[in-house]
């Protein structure tokens, strides 16, 4: 009887999420067929270049971000699990910050320090480019730091590491060629997660002036009706997509892993 009604709890708690989550997106979807022709929204959506090009920007810069955030996060994650345990707390406070930290006072901070001699990247577009990027990388921070330690806590790093090294094994292959495929799914959870954080960013790259995904979504707000509801659920299909792949990914990467296990 009381497994019952723990499983009947459960059923109500995810009928309950899943209609927080759904009802909006289909209200969302009625108001984009609301004009006379049902499809004329996503039409003229699609027509406009500007949501090609700022959404190959913003997956440009989310690929950058991702890259950039695992060179960053996976040598330091391992070496404080690995060397020196102590200050795993005091690198999760850090990773922390951008959510107290609001990211105006990180682009105003970006724009105080680069925009001026000796080091003016904000007079470059390849400068504001960098700026942005190193941008998003912070706001990923507690996303993909977490994923990646999630991932180390799962495998026995010290018995992989002491292996590795009585083969001849230096630090780069370790990283490279043995922790790196054994965290593989949480990289991807990371990673995924930090591409969905820039494709929606609006304020960094509103300020820094670049021609990102956020800004123009909340510009299509201001001078359009229906398009910015077609927008958004194309923005969210995409981010399903992305989930999707972590799923395909992910499953391939276990089966391989547990082959080469059995070896």
């Amino acid at each position: 009887m009381t497994n019952r009604r723990g499983t009947l709890v459960w059923w109500l708690v995810f009928v309950l999420a899943a209609l927080y989550l759904l009802v909006p997106l289909v209200s969302t979807f009625e108001f984009s067929l609301r004009p006379k022709v049902p499809l004329a929204a996503y039409a003229r959506a699609f027509a406009d270049p500007k949501l090609t090009s700022t959404l190959l920007f913003s997956f440009v810069a989310g690929i950058a971000t991702i890259i950039v955030g695992i060179l960053l996060v996976l040598p330091t994650a391992y070496w404080v699990r690995l060397k020196v345990p102590r200050a795993r707390r005091i690198v999760e406070m850090i990773t922390l910050l951008p959510f107290v930290i609001p990211a105006v006072i990180l682009v105003f901070g970006l724009l105080r320090a680069y925009s001026r001699p000796p080091v003016s990247l904000t007079s470059y577009e390849w400068g504001s480019n960098l700026l942005l990027i190193g941008g998003y990388v912070v706001l990923s921070l507690p996303y993909l730091y977490r994923s990646i330690d999630t991932g180390l806590r799962a495998v026995d790093i010290q018995s992989l590491t002491e292996a590795a090294q009585s083969l001849g094994a230096g630090w780069p292959t370790v990283i490279g060629r043995v922790i790196l495929p054994n965290v593989r799914v949480a990289i991807l959870s990371g990673a995924f997660l930090t591409l969905a954080i820039v494709m929606g960013e609006f304020t960094i790259a509103s300020f820094l002036g670049r021609p990102a995904f956020g800004p123009y979504l909340s510009l299509l707000g201001q001078t359009k009706t229906f398009e910015p509801a077609a927008v958004s659920l194309i923005s969210f299909g995409l981010t399903w997509l992305a989930m999707g792949m972590i799923a395909i990914l992910g499953r391939g990467s276990r089966a391989r892993i547990t082959v080469g296990g059995a070896r």
